[in-house]
C-alpha cells in the first residue's frame, strides 16, 4: 500500500495556517509544510494552482486533491483520520453544530472586530473596541456556562484551535498597537482560557516565538495598518 501524501501551503505568522499544522500534529499526521509568503506578489503558481478562487492559505493537499478554508480542513482532518487518539469536533451531532457554530462566530464575529480594534485610529478605533468587547463577553459568557477548562471540555477541541487568534495572536497585535483590550480585570476566564490554551502541551510546543511575532506584525501594521489581513 502506497503512503498518503499530505502537504499543506501555509504562512509563517497566519493563525489559520496554525490551526491545521496543530490539528495533523495532534493526529499524528506526517506533512510537508510549504511556506507562502502573504506580502509576495503576485502569488505563487503553486498556491494559484490549489486555491485558485480565494488565493489564500491555508490550503491542505491530500493525494493531490486540494481542500482550502481552514475551518473546512479542520473538520476534514478530523473525519480523514478518525483512527487516531485526538478528536477535535465532539462525536453527538448537537454537540458537533454547537462546536461549529462558536467556531463560525469567532472567524466572523470576533476576529475582524479585534484586528479593527487595532487597525483603525480615533473614533473608528473606539467603536471597534466597543463592538469587539461587546463580542468577547459573549465568549466570557459561553465559558462561564461551561465551567470547563476548555471551550471543548477538558481537553482543547475545535473551538478552541479555531479560536487561536484570541487565545495568542491577539495579545502579541495589541501590544504592536498598544492597545489594552482582553485583560484580565474586563475578562477572567477568557484570559485564564488564553493562558491555558497557550500552555496546552501541543500548543505551547508548536505557537511561533512571540518576539519574532511581534517583529512580524509590527513590520507590516506599520507598513500597511489600514489594509492588511491575515489568510483565512
Amino acid at each position: 500500500m502506497c503512503e498518503e501524501e499530505v502537504k499543506l501551503l501555509g504562512a509563517w505568522g497566519s493563525p489559520f495556517s496554525w490551526r491545521v499544522e496543530v490539528a495533523l500534529k495532534m493526529k499524528g499526521v506526517e506533512y510537508e509544510y510549504i511556506d507562502e509568503d502573504l506580502m509576495n506578489r503576485p502569488k505563487s503558481s503553486l498556491l494559484l494552482e490549489y486555491n485558485p478562487i480565494y488565493k489564500k492559505v491555508p490550503v491542505l493537499i491530500h493525494d493531490g486533491k486540494p481542500i482550502a478554508e481552514s475551518l473546512v480542513i479542520l473538520e476534514y482532518i478530523d473525519e480523514t483520520w478518525n483512527d487516531r487518539t485526538a478528536l477535535l469536533l465532539p462525536q453527538d451531532p448537537c454537540d458537533r453544530a454547537v462546536a461549529r457554530f462558536w467556531a463560525k462566530f469567532m472567524d466572523d464575529k470576533c476576529a475582524p472586530a479585534l484586528w479593527r480594534s487595532c487597525r483603525r485610529e480615533g473614533t473608528e478605533r473606539e467603536n471597534a473596541i466597543e463592538e469587539a468587547c461587546a463580542l468577547l463577553n459573549v465568549l466570557e459568557a459561553e465559558l462561564r456556562d461551561k465551567q470547563k477548562r476548555f471551550f471543548g471540555g477538558d481537553t482543547i477541541g475545535f473551538v478552541d484551535i479555531a479560536g487561536n487568534f484570541i487565545g495568542y495572536w491577539i495579545g502579541v497585535i495589541q501590544e504592536v498597537a498598544g492597545v489594552r483590550l482582553l485583560t484580565p480585570d474586563k475578562f477572567p476566564l477568557l484570559c485564564k482560557w488564553c493562558y491555558d490554551f497557550q500552555n496546552f502541551p501541543i500548543v505551547k510546543e508548536n505557537l511561533p516565538p512571540r518576539e519574532q511575532l511581534f517583529a512580524f506584525f509590527k513590520a507590516r501594521l506599520e507598513k500597511k495598518r489600514k489594509t492588511f489581513s491575515p489568510a483565512a
